[in-house]
């Protein structure tokens, strides 16, 4: 599994805005310049965020995003699959019915794969946004 340049464009935003006061709105240009994100990027990025309940955006002259959640309640989980969707390191995890074997249940290879996913999930979830801001 690779994640994609969004999904790490989409941690440095979600990080950048855990460092800013709880209440600041911060303009996307202003988190674009700051992470080195390009522009037309930072966007789309943030709709997804905003979509997933991650970040909520406000309009208007001094409109910008900030954070919808404390940073200890965003992992990087949430991020990832805002982004790239649900985690999933083989089809057959995520559509059983796509197996090539045709039965995941009797496949030895489906269950070891099942096994490291939860393992990964587990350890995506347990680093949230306020542990990354204080490394």
């Amino acid at each position: 599994m690779k994640l994609n340049q969004a999904t790490d464009y989409a941690f440095r935003a979600v990080l950048y805005l855990s460092q800013c006061s709880g209440e600041e709105v911060v303009e996307a240009r202003v988190i674009a310049d700051h992470e080195h994100i390009p522009m037309r990027f930072m966007l789309r990025i943030l709709l997804k965020l905003v979509r997933a309940g991650i970040v909520k955006s406000f309009r208007g002259v001094r409109g910008g995003y900030a954070l919808a959640k404390t940073p200890r309640q965003i992992t990087m989980r949430d991020v990832i699959e805002a982004i790239e969707g649900p985690i999933c390191i083989s089809s057959c995890l995520h559509a059983p019915d796509g197996c090539s074997k045709g039965n995941p249940a009797q496949c030895s290879v489906h269950e070891v794969l099942l096994s490291i996913q939860r393992v990964m999930n587990e350890k995506l979830e347990e680093c949230n946004f306020e542990t990354l801001r204080n490394l």
